[in-house]
C-alpha cells in the first residue's frame, strides 16, 4: 500500500504548481510507502509507549532528561533525516534538489507522512520554523551553530527546536507574559514558568520574555533563544516540572518548564519580539493546517477501505445509498482542504521570493486555513470512527488517535475564536475580505473551459457576499465586527476552496484529465457550501470520485 497512489487528487494538484514533477515523484513514492508500512507500524508503537522524565540520575544530580520509545527514535530519523523535512526550506541539495526545496513540495510530502504520525510533526514544524526567525531575524554569526543545527539533514548532528509561550495566566492572551528577562554581560538571563511547552527537550528554543522598562502588553517582550546546553556545555538552568498527560499526541512529550535565571541570547530588536515570535507562530498555524487535511486524508481512507469489504444487508457498505452520502461530504472536504494547504505554500513561496501581494495573502490564508481546516477535522474524523463502528472505538485500530489528535489541531497556536479575531485584524489592516474575494473572483475568470466556466460563475454569489460581509465587519461597531469575524473566517476559506476546485477543473478539463474535478467542485459548492441535497451524480460516481477514475463530462455537466 502507498498512500500517495491512493490519493486521487494529490498529484494532479501538484503537477500545476511543479514543473520538475521528474524530481518529486521518487520522493512521493518513497513517503507514500513508508507512510503506509513503516511509519504506521512504528507510530502505533509510540502511541501505547509515551516519554517518560527522569529528572535526577543515580548521584541524584538534576538532569531533567527526556526518556523516548525507540519507537519515536525512529520515526524521527525517517522524518529527519531520510525525508529531511526541517532542512528542505534552508539549504540546497536536499533530495539532489538543486535549490531549497519549495514549500509546496514540503508541504505535498508533509501532508503524506503525517497520515501515519502527527504528534511528531510538531517538533518537525518548530525546527523548521525555529531555523527560519533565526536565519530571518538573527545575528548569523551569532546563531550560526544554532542555525545550522536546526537545519542539518543528518541526524545526529541535529539540533530541534521548539517555542515556549504559553504561561498560566496569559494563554492566547500573550501580552500577560510575565517571564522577565535580565542583562548579564554578553548574554540575558530569563525566569519565569511557562505552561505548555511541546518538544520540551528541545536543543534550541525561542520564548518571550518581558524586557526592562518595556511598555505593556505584547510591545514590551523580546525575542530570546534559550539554548539546552550553555557555551560551555552544562546544562542550562530550567527546570522541566512535570510532563503533560495529554489526550493526544502521545508520541511527543510536552511539559511544564520553568526558568531560573537561565542563559538566553537576544534574537533581533528587543522591542519587536512578539512581531519576530508571530513568524514562527504562522509557519506552525500553516502547519496545523496540513496536519488537519492528512488526518481527514487518512480517516476518509479507512472508511473507503471498511466500507468496501464490510458485508451488510447483503451487500457492501459502500454501495448502500445512506453510507454514500455519508462519505461524499468527507471526500468534499478533504480534497478542497489539500487544494487550499497547497495553494497557501505556494503563495509562501511567492512571498518569500518578495512578492509584496503574496505576503499579503498569506497573512489572511494562513489563519483561514487553521480556524477551518482543523475544525474539520475534528469532524471527518469523528465520522470516520462510527462508520468503522465498535471497532472504530478499540484502540487497535486508528480512528481513536486519530480523533484524538484531530482535536488538538483547533488548540495549538490559538483557538478558533482567537484566530477568527486575527482574521478581523487582516481585514482592518490589508482590506483581506477584498484581498480574498479578488482573488476568488480572478481565479473563475482565468477559466477557459466552457463547461467549467457556466459552474463556477455560481460561486460569484458567495465572492461578492464576502465582500458584503467584509464591508459591514468595517464599518459596523466593534461588538458586531467580533461577534461575526467567525462567520467570515468560515464563508472566506470555503469560498476560497471552492474557487480552488473550480481552477483545478478548468486545468484538469483542459490538460486531457477529464471533468471528475469538476463534479468534485459542482458539489462541493452545492453539497458542502450551500447544504443543499448532494448532486446526484456525485452519488453514482462515488467510486470514481474515491479512486481518480474517469468521469464523462455530461455525468459532470448535468
Amino acid at each position: 500500500m502507498n498512500f500517495a497512489d491512493l490519493d486521487p487528487a494529490l498529484r494532479p494538484l501538484l503537477a500545476r504548481y511543479v514543473d520538475q514533477m521528474d524530481r518529486v515523484e521518487p520522493l512521493l513514492r518513497d513517503v507514500g510507502e513508508v507512510a503506509a508500512g513503516e511509519l504506521d507500524r512504528l507510530a502505533a508503537v509510540a502511541e501505547v509507549n509515551p516519554p517518560r522524565l527522569r529528572q535526577y540520575d543515580a548521584a541524584g544530580d538534576r538532569v531533567d532528561e527526556v526518556v523516548y520509545h525507540p519507537a519515536y527514535a525512529e520515526m524521527s530519523r525517517l522524518a529527519f533525516e531520510r525525508f529531511g523535512f526541517a532542512a528542505m526550506s534552508h539549504r540546497p541539495g536536499v533530495h539532489g534538489w538543486p535549490t531549497k526545496i519549495p514549500h509546496v513540495v514540503k508541504y505535498a510530502l508533509s501532508y503524506v507522512f503525517v497520515q501515519s504520525e502527527f504528534g511528531l510533526f510538531c517538533p518537525v514544524s518548530m525546527t523548521d520554523s525555529a531555523a527560519r526567525v533565526l536565519r530571518r531575524f538573527g545575528d548569523a554569526e551569532v546563531f550560526e551553530r544554532e542555525i545550522d543545527g536546526l537545519s542539518s539533514p543528518r541526524f545526529d548532528s541535529l539540533l530541534t527546536g521548539a517555542m515556549f509561550m504559553t504561561e498560566k495566566q496569559g494563554g492566547s492572551d500573550v501580552g500577560q507574559t510575565s517571564t522577565e528577562a535580565t542583562p548579564n554581560g554578553s548574554h540575558w538571563t530569563l525566569r519565569g514558568q511557562k505552561w505548555f511547552a511541546s518538544n520540551v527537550n528541545a536543543d534550541v528554543i525561542l520564548t518571550l520574555a518581558r524586557v526592562p522598562g518595556g511598555p505593556a502588553g505584547t510591545k514590551g517582550l523580546g525575542l530570546f533563544m534559550v539554548p539546552r546546553l550553555r557555551p560551555d556545555g552544562s546544562r542550562n538552568t530550567y527546570r522541566i516540572d512535570r510532563l503533560k498527560d495529554k489526550l493526544g499526541t502521545r508520541s511527543m512529550a510536552s511539559g511544564e518548564v520553568t526558568l531560573e535565571d537561565c542563559y538566553a541570547l537576544p534574537v533581533g530588536d528587543l522591542s519587536r519580539g512578539f512581531v519576530q515570535m508571530a513568524e514562527m507562530v504562522n509557519v506552525s498555524r500553516l502547519s496545523n493546517a496540513m496536519r488537519a487535511v492528512a488526518l481527514m486524508r487518512r480517516a476518509l481512507h479507512e472508511s473507503i477501505v471498511h466500507t468496501r469489504q464490510r458485508v451488510a444487508f447483503g451487500k457492501p457498505l459502500f454501495d448502500q445509498p445512506l453510507m454514500r452520502r455519508t462519505l461524499l461530504p468527507m471526500m468534499l472536504h478533504t480534497e478542497a482542504g489539500l487544494g487550499f494547504v497547497l495553494e497557501a505554500a505556494a503563495t509562501l513561496d511567492r512571498a518569500d521570493a518578495g512578492d509584496a501581494d503574496a505576503s499579503r495573502l498569506i497573512r489572511v490564508l494562513t489563519p483561514l486555513g487553521k480556524h477551518h481546516l482543523c475544525k474539520l477535522a475534528r469532524e471527518v474524523t469523528g465520522e470516520a470512527m462510527e462508520i468503522r463502528g465498535g471497532n472504530g472505538y478499540i484502540e487497535d485500530w486508528v480512528n481513536p488517535r486519530l480523533l484524538r489528535d484531530a482535536h488538538l489541531g483547533s488548540i495549538w497556536e490559538g483557538s478558533s475564536n482567537v484566530i477568527a479575531l486575527d482574521v478581523l485584524r487582516c481585514i482592518r489592516k490589508d482590506n483581506a475580505h477584498e484581498l480574498l474575494a479578488d482573488s476568488a473572483q480572478q481565479r473563475l475568470e482565468r477559466i477557459a473551459d466552457a463547461d467549467v466556466k457556466a459552474a463556477a460563475e455560481q460561486l460569484l454569489t458567495e465572492v461578492e457576499g464576502l465582500r458584503t460581509l467584509g464591508k459591514a465587519l468595517l464599518s459596523e461597531s466593534d461588538e458586531y465586527a467580533q461577534a461575526m469575524c467567525g462567520d467570515f473566517t468560515m464563508l472566506a476559506a470555503c469560498t476560497t476552496m471552492a474557487s480552488l476546485l473550480f481552477e483545478q477543473a478548468d486545468h484538469e478539463a483542459r490538460s486531457g484529465r477529464g471533468y471528475r474535478k469538476l463534479l468534485v467542485a459542482k458539489t462541493y459548492l452545492h453539497h458542502a457550501m450551500r447544504g443543499t441535497d448532494p448532486v446526484p451524480e456525485a452519488l453514482r460516481w462515488l467510486s470514481e470520485l474515491a479512486d481518480g477514475g474517469d468521469v464523462p463530462a455530461e455525468a459532470a455537466q448535468s
